[in-house]
Parts: C-alpha cells; structure tokens; sequence
C-alpha cells in the first residue's frame, strides 16, 4: 500500500508572506517612522549637550558629556510648573466641553428629522474649512467685550466649536443600531435617558479617540492663547516657554530643545498609554478607509 507523503514546504511563512507590495508597504513606512523620530530624537540629544557642543561642526549626536544643565536652567528662568497646570486645566476643559456639545450635535443630526437639517449640516460641515485665523479678530473683541481675556474661559470657550469632531461622531452614531434606541423608547425611556444610558456607552472607543484629539490640540494650541493672555499667570505651557526662549534664550540650543522637549513630553506619555483607544476609535468611525 503506497503512502503519501506530506508536501515538502521550502522557506518559512514568513518569506512566503512577503510579496513586493507587502515588502514596499514596510519600506515606506519604516521611512516614515525614521522620518518621524529622527528630529525627536536630535532635540532630545541636543538637549543633553553642554551649551558651547550644540553648534560644533561636524555635528554630532553626542556631546562630550550628558547633562541635564539646560533642562535646569529652563526650569528656573519661567513658572512652567504654572504654565503646565494652566495647560493640564484648559486642555481638560476644552476636552470635556468639546465632546460633550459634539456628541449632542452629533446624534442630533444622527437620529432627529427636523426643518432644516440638511443645511445646518452642510453648514456645519463648510466650517471645517474655515481656517481659524479668520475669525481670530472677532473672537478676540468678543472675549474683551465679555471680559475675558487672561482667564481660563477666554482659552477654552472659543476652542470648544470643533466641526471636524462633531462629524466624526455623526458618522459614528450612524452606525448604531437602531433597535437598541427602539427598545428602550418601547421602556419608556427618553431621548435623553437613551443618550447618556445607551448611546454613549456604545461609543466609548471613538469618544476616547475624539477626546484624544481634542486634548493634543488644545495642549499644542499655540496662536489664541499667546493672544488672549497677557498675564504670565494664566499662559499656557507653549506661550509661556515662547516669551522665555524670546526673552533670553537668544540662540541657546540646548535650552530651546530642553523647552521643546519639555512641553511635548506629556503630549508623548498620551499617546503611548492610548495608543490603542485611538486606533480603534478611528476604525469605529469608518474613516480608516476614506
């Protein structure tokens, strides 16, 4: 009785799965990854130079000693202890708001049929393109009619309009069953009880990945705080470090890196911990392949 033998594999799984379009996808975003990393990586080696290494020629990645002179020197030149609290407030603020008024617009726009919806949409949609530095003026006469320049709320309120965020929440609730909703209203439940009981519950992985956004671009906001504060008490870490590196820095490389560093470190400890909220919010929401 002749036995058949097993098939004969040659090379691993591995070798077999890397076909030229897989083995240009990795190229590409090796190069990406190193075209990311390399400047974050220089500032944080500059930063460790001595002073009189930073503008040697040839540059070199390492100094002759590793010191933490510029970090200390920065730290004693302005309030950033202040400036990173009045940050940590604003940025948790415009966070909190932004996604609680998106949300609510967003299911609204979802889930209700009223007059008008359309072109409130695609009103609200046209404000994606609207560049920020348009209504800066306006805005900026408002918050001094209202008297709030150098406070938290003159930050934080003209940040929480974010049409971008409310539509990536419309395209989400789209894609929530109906039937959950149907069921609690058979229950008795209202609109709002569905919302904050159902709904949101549901949408825990795109509201982290919205809250993530929100959050890196209120900490990184640069141009309306250094506007709207005078007061060196309520600036924010960015515009804080700003008028420090404007007032005394001069061309001190290493403390301008030590700064750099400094205020995107906490922006760099988010991302690691949420890493994965953020790529599943942005699958939840169907935007991955648009």
């Amino acid at each position: 009785m002749a036995v058949e033998s097993a098939p004969v594999t040659t090379g691993s799984s591995f070798f077999r799965k890397l076909r030229p379009s897989r083995v240009a996808l990795l190229v590409v975003t090796a190069w990406l990854a190193a075209l990311w990393i390399v400047p974050i990586a220089w500032a944080v080696a500059t930063s460790l130079k001595p002073e009189g290494e930073t503008t040697t020629v040839p540059l070199k990645w390492l100094g002759s000693t590793i010191t933490l002179d510029a970090y200390r020197k920065v730290l004693a030149t302005g309030d950033i202890y202040r400036w990173a609290l009045n940050s940590t407030v604003i940025a948790l603020g415009v966070t909190v708001l932004t996604v609680l008024t998106a949300a609510m617009a967003a299911y609204a726009f979802a889930r209700t049929q009223f007059r008008g919806r359309r072109w409130i949409l695609g009103l609200m949609l046209a404000g994606i393109m609207v560049p920020p530095q348009v209504i800066i003026a306006p805005l900026f006469s408002e918050m001094v009619s209202m008297r709030l320049v150098d406070t938290y709320w003159g930050v934080i309120l003209p940040q929480v309009a974010q049409p971008a965020m409310v539509y990536i929440l419309y395209k989400f609730f789209q894609g929530v069953p109906r039937e959950l909703e149907e069921a609690a209203f058979v229950d008795g439940a209202g609109r709002w009880r569905v919302f904050f009981t159902i709904v949101l519950p549901l949408s825990r992985p795109v509201l982290a990945a919205v809250s993530i956004f929100v959050f890196i671009g209120a900490w990184n906001n640069f141009l309306w705080p250094f506007l709207v504060t005078t007061d060196p008490n309520a600036m924010t870490l960015p515009v804080g470090v700003f008028n420090v590196i404007q007032g005394g820095f001069g061309l001190r490389y290493a403390q301008i890196m030590a700064s750099n560093v400094l205020v995107g470190l906490p922006l760099l400890i988010v991302f690691v911990l949420f890493q994965r909220q953020i790529v599943r919010g942005i699958a939840h929401t169907g935007l991955a392949g648009q």
